[in-house]
């Protein structure tokens, strides 16, 4: 199967599924459910592995999503899409569908995400101005994931989308021996 078609499989599954969750008024509900699935996958590769076997009983497989799903107190319209994807046995895309909801949600409800790379972690003040000042400029909600990188020796790196800021100490540095050398 090329590439491209499991990139359009898995997004028409999101897509069924967010618009199923809205007509049941249930979407913030089901992106909570995505938001646990998408950790459970990404730490049991082997779960996956096991759901997407084509020689376990589709039935089998049905039963334990129900188990997982009482468990995990996953939305109906969650267990009913996992129920679809065992029936089509597209398990092997399942990561791709939960990020593709995901993504999908965050569109619709005018969240970006961005990853902000810092020295050490800011405090509360120093958070909320910079949260503050990212929605101004982006002019959507932003969830921030910070990530403590000692190698930057200071100031911010922020990534959202395919956008960039390095305003960090190195980065400064490394164009200034651009800008030395002739470069820029």
């Amino acid at each position: 199967m090329k590439q491209e078609s499991k990139f359009k499989i898995s997004s028409r599954y999101a897509e069924a599924l967010y618009e199923a969750a809205a007509e049941k008024g249930d979407v913030a509900a089901v992106m909570k459910d995505m938001d646990v699935l998408i950790r459970d996958v990404a730490n049991d590769k082997q779960a996956i592995t096991y759901l997407a076997n084509p020689l376990w009983n589709v039935d089998d497989k049905k039963d334990a999503l129900q188990k997982v799903a009482a468990k995990l107190k996953l939305a109906d319209e969650t267990l009913r899409c996992l129920e679809i994807i065992a029936e089509r046995n597209r398990f092997a895309e399942l990561g791709m569908i939960l990020n593709d909801f995901k993504s999908l949600y965050y569109a619709r409800h005018g969240i970006v995400e961005v990853k902000v790379e810092t020295v050490k972690p800011l405090s509360k003040t120093q958070d909320s101005k910079l949260k503050a000042n990212l929605e101004k400029l982006l002019d959507k909600k932003v969830l921030i994931d910070y990530q403590i990188k000692p190698e930057i020796l200071g100031g911010l790196v922020v990534s959202y989308g395919s956008d960039m800021i390095d305003d960090s100490i190195s980065g400064k540095l490394n164009r200034l021996e651009n800008v030395m050398k002739g470069g820029q």
